[in-house]
């Protein structure tokens, strides 16, 4: 054992432990490449034709979402109240995000159980989801459509799926 963390997130606490063990190199039994194209209204599309659908965790739960922030912005601020409603949206903010990784951590393991080389593409998230407000003096266009394009572009969690290989 080299390592321990005792962590809390969300109200729930986690440990983790860290060891060291030798491991053979792995031989993957496939030859296979394949391209992999991350998309908005289809979260992957692989060169060879197939199709991951999104799970749009955070579109599913915006209501939800909204509402408890509502509740919150009613309560008195630090009273107990706000702590518990504050609780309750830190709770589904990481039930929507678990969501999203568990869905994520089920494509990448398909694919690459599948291929032995995936090639990514490089997106530049930051720059695709840049406010389209513009400046005082050149205001932008379009701004809640962009803002609803940047919401559905980071609700897809494309560095997550680029993130394991």
């Amino acid at each position: 054992m080299k390592n321990v963390t005792v962590s809390q997130s969300c109200g729930k606490w986690y440990i983790s432990i860290q060891t060291e063990s030798e491991v053979s190199t792995p031989v993957h039994p496939s030859a296979s490449m394949v391209g992999l194209d991350a998309g908005v209204a289809k979260l992957a599309t692989l060169s060879d034709g197939t199709v991951f659908e999104p799970v749009n965790s955070f579109q599913k739960n915006q209501k939800k979402l909204a509402r408890l922030q509502r509740q919150l912005s009613r309560k008195v601020k630090f009273s107990n109240n706000w702590q518990k409603q504050k609780r309750k949206i830190q709770r589904l903010h990481s039930c929507i995000a678990n969501i999203r990784r568990d869905y994520l951590h089920k494509v990448t393991t398909t694919v690459s159980k599948n291929h032995a080389m995936i090639v990514i593409e490089d997106l530049k998230v930051s720059n695709m989801s840049k406010s389209a407000a513009g400046t005082v003096s050149l205001p932008g266009r379009n701004v809640r459509a962009k803002s609803g394009l940047n919401r559905s572009i980071l609700d897809q969690g494309w560095y997550e799926m680029r993130r394991p290989a």
